[in-house]
Order: structure tokens, then C-alpha cells, then sequence
């Protein structure tokens, strides 16, 4: 006799209360026209950012600044981290027009500086790596004065397809390390620490021009020494840039968040990134990878100047 759980929809995807924000969690809600005008743009063109699909807290005040981030590749992921609310399933075919698309987006919205981010596609013999490129070539065919953000998938078990990227002329290359190496079989069971961080190492060795940027969440259950492990490992990988941002659990069924990190501890983090020798450190309840990455990018270019200068005056 075959015994039916009472409740099927909770097995494997426990209920997770989520917990009420406290009160330095809130975000700026700007109904302007350039919003709309944003959103018209992404929609003109069938567009998907992960600004809607990840239900960024920030997507308001971005796209109230024309800032937005272009998910390419689809809006449907083939790895289910915990934490992440973009949709799990079987992805459809790469849509060929979508270099096009992007590029003219981003010509529409006059961009300075653009982030390019996909789902990931295991499915694909290079994990996306030649659509990437096609992309990153056309926006600067059609934008030459745009710098561009990649912020990629890890290419695991791809071997050396990320370097199809690395041939396209882009400015920044970023992939998140997410979480502490504990809890990645929970928080991202498809993905493995080191061979995120072999990446990041890897895209250094091959263009030493190109700023690496790699971000990580708290509150998910890590300990304080554990995230300054994690600043040791991305700084031995030669990462320029680190984001340290706010865990929001998106939905009971997502990983359950432990608590939330005061401004202070915010601080207190950036100021001991700072020490281990990051270019640039972001660090706040709302940090997340592309936000505000147009400014971050010209403060990278400033702080790489400065450490030329007094390398010379040495």
C-alpha cells in the first residue's frame, strides 16, 4: 500500500517563514517617467532583466536612472539554488536575435555602462560562452563609448569556454561567490566554491586589464570568520572588487534567512574588506552585484590610477 504525504507540495521545499524587514531596509520608490521609459524599452524589445526575474529590492530607483541589468539566454535557469527566484526548469532555444535586441537597448537608453548577466545553461556544450560574446560584440559595434559588465555563470565542467568571453572587449568581468563554502550544498548545490574562484583566478591570468568583481550574501548562516575567509580566497584570486549585500528570502519555500545584519556590521565588513586590499568594496543592506555599477566602475578606474601612481612614486 502506497502511503500519499498529506501535504506533497512541502516535500523537498520546506516552508520557511520569511521574517519582517527591519526598518533600514527600505527601498527608494521613484514613480517617474524615466521608469516608465525604461520599462517600455525592455518591453519593446522582449528583453528579460534580472531586475524582474530576481525581484530586485533596487529595480525602482535603477530603472528610474535608466540603469537596468539584461538577463540574456532566457528567463529560465537549469541549476535551483536556494536562494535565487529565478525560475528552474527546461530552457528554450537561444534566441539568435538577441545580440540585436540588446544592443539596440542599450543604445535607446543612451547607456554609459551596461550589465550583462544570463541564467545558467548546463544544457549548452559551452554554457553560453559564444552567446556572450556575440552580445558583448555587438553593444560595443553599436555603443563604442559604453563600458560593459559581464556577470556570468561559473562554466563548470566547460572547460576553457569562458574564454571565448575574455575575446570580446569587455571592461569588467564578474561572478558571484554567493556564500560562505559550508553551505553551498544547501544554498547552491549545482555550483562548487572552488572552481568559482578558479575562474575568477583564471580571468585575471588571461587579461590583467579587465576589473574582476565577485559578490557574496549574509545572512544565510555564516559565521564573521568565514566571510573574511572568503574576502582571503577572492583576494588570493586577485579579485578587484568585492559586493557584500543582504540575503532577502524571497519566498517560504527559499532558503530560510537567519537574521538580518545591521548597517554597522555593514560597515564594519567593508572597512575589514578595505584592508585586505580590494580596489573597491560595496557593502550595505541594498548592495547587490550591478547596482550602482556605472559609478562603481569609474570609482575602480580612479583607485586603479592612484595605485599606478604610488606604485611610479616607490
Amino acid at each position: 500500500m502506497t502511503i500519499k504525504a498529506r501535504h506533497p507540495e512541502k516535500v523537498n521545499k520546506p516552508i520557511n517563514p520569511i521574517k519582517k524587514k527591519p526598518e533600514w531596509i527600505r527601498t527608494k520608490i521613484l514613480d517617474s517617467q524615466v521608469f516608465f521609459q525604461t520599462k517600455k524599452v525592455v518591453n519593446q524589445n522582449n528583453l528579460v532583466t534580472v531586475c524582474q526575474e530576481a525581484n530586485c529590492p533596487n529595480i525602482t530607483e535603477c530603472w528610474s536612472k535608466k540603469h537596468a541589468t539584461f538577463m540574456i539566454m532566457g528567463d529560465t535557469c537549469t541549476r535551483a539554488c536556494a536562494f535565487c527566484d529565478v525560475k528552474t526548469g527546461k530552457p528554450e532555444k537561444l534566441d539568435i536575435y538577441e545580440p540585436i535586441k540588446i544592443s539596440n537597448a542599450v543604445k535607446k537608453l543612451n547607456l554609459k555602462h551596461v550589465v550583462i548577466t544570463s541564467v545558467d545553461r548546463d544544457d549548452l556544450k559551452d554554457g553560453g560562452s559564444e552567446h556572450f560574446y556575440k552580445v558583448i560584440k555587438l553593444i560595443r559595434e553599436k555603443n563604442p563609448n559604453t563600458s560593459i559588465e559581464v556577470l556570468t555563470p561559473d562554466f563548470l565542467r566547460k572547460g576553457d569556454s569562458y574564454k571565448k568571453i575574455l575575446e570580446a572587449e569587455l571592461d569588467v568581468f564578474n561572478h558571484n561567490i554567493e556564500t560562505v563554502p559550508r553551505l553551498y550544498t544547501t544554498v547552491r548545490p549545482g555550483a562548487r566554491y572552488f572552481a568559482s574562484l578558479e575562474l575568477l583566478k583564471n580571468v585575471k591570468k588571461q587579461n590583467k586589464k579587465i576589473f574582476t568583481k565577485s559578490g557574496i550574501m549574509v545572512g544565510l548562516g555564516e559565521g564573521k570568520e568565514e566571510i573574511v575567509q572568503v574576502m582571503d580566497d577572492l583576494r588570493s584570486a586577485e579579485v578587484d572588487f568585492i559586493t557584500i549585500g543582504q540575503y532577502l528570502q524571497p519566498s517560504p519555500k527559499h532558503h530560510p534567512l537567519q537574521r538580518y545584519y545591521h548597517p554597522d556590521e555593514f560597515k564594519e565588513l567593508e572597512t575589514i574588506a578595505k584592508t585586505k586590499g580590494f580596489l573597491l568594496v560595496s557593502s550595505s543592506p541594498l548592495t547587490r552585484s550591478s547596482y550602482h555599477a556605472d559609478d562603481d566602475f569609474r570609482k575602480l578606474q580612479d583607485a586603479r590610477n592612484k595605485k599606478l601612481e604610488c606604485l611610479q612614486l616607490k
